[in-house]
């Protein structure tokens, strides 16, 4: 074939330049991204997640919870997640703005987590209860009892003991990662209304609007 090293090099001076603009010009603008502040609140959003919230970010990672849930709310008229009431608007890029890896999921053989923080203050659930839950399970996900301890009350019973499930003189205790794992799953919360995640709607003005 005639001109063939210029042939390939040209293809794959093609191929570069398209997958600089994708990843690298992608990457280049979504890095430059920041937490919104509000001068009304006089903080910045989205928030930073407690010390004890981040290791149970790692744990959540390290039992692959993702991939049977997601945490990403998608915009209306893209599924059902508001009539779910997974989230009252969609998820954006600045949601996820101190992550160094969104774990967004992978499916959702259970519900979406994004809000999950609203929906357990709405349903009135402490942390007692999410750790009862880790502990029994459901149907649709296992029983993370190997995350508890069972051990003879010494003194006195420990604050976060789970109540039945031990033999008597003994007691439940989560271990440091179920309770990180909860504080995880109590601070997942995007409620903060960017001007990014506000439905588009053409002005009227707008060529093509209609009248």
């Amino acid at each position: 074939m005639k001109n063939g090293p210029l042939f390939f090099f040209g293809l794959f001076f093609v191929l570069a330049l398209s997958w600089a603009g994708l990843a690298l010009g992608t990457n280049a603008q979504l890095g430059l991204l920041a937490p919104h502040y509000d001068d009304l609140e006089g903080k910045a959003f989205p928030e930073q997640m407690s010390g004890l919230a981040v290791q149970g970010r790692q744990v959540y990672q390290e039992l692959g919870c993702a991939a049977c849930h997601t945490q990403q709310v998608r915009r209306p008229g893209f599924g059902s997640d508001s009539t779910r009431g997974w989230g009252s608007r969609q998820s954006v890029a600045r949601d996820y703005v101190h992550q160094n890896r969104p774990l967004l999921g992978l499916s959702r053989i259970g519900p979406d987590l994004a809000n999950y923080g609203v929906r357990a203050d709405e349903a009135g659930l402490k942390a007692g209860d999410l750790l009862a839950y880790l502990y029994n399970g459901t149907e649709t996900m296992p029983a993370y009892r190997f995350l508890f301890t069972t051990r003879k009350i010494e003194g006195g019973p420990s604050a976060f003991a789970l109540r039945g499930g031990a033999p008597a003189g003994h007691e439940l205790v989560p271990t440091e990662q179920a309770r990180s794992l909860v504080a995880y799953l109590l601070s997942l919360k995007q409620t903060y209304e960017f001007a990014e995640a506000r439905p588009y709607a053409p002005a009227d003005n707008e060529e093509g609007a209609q009248e």
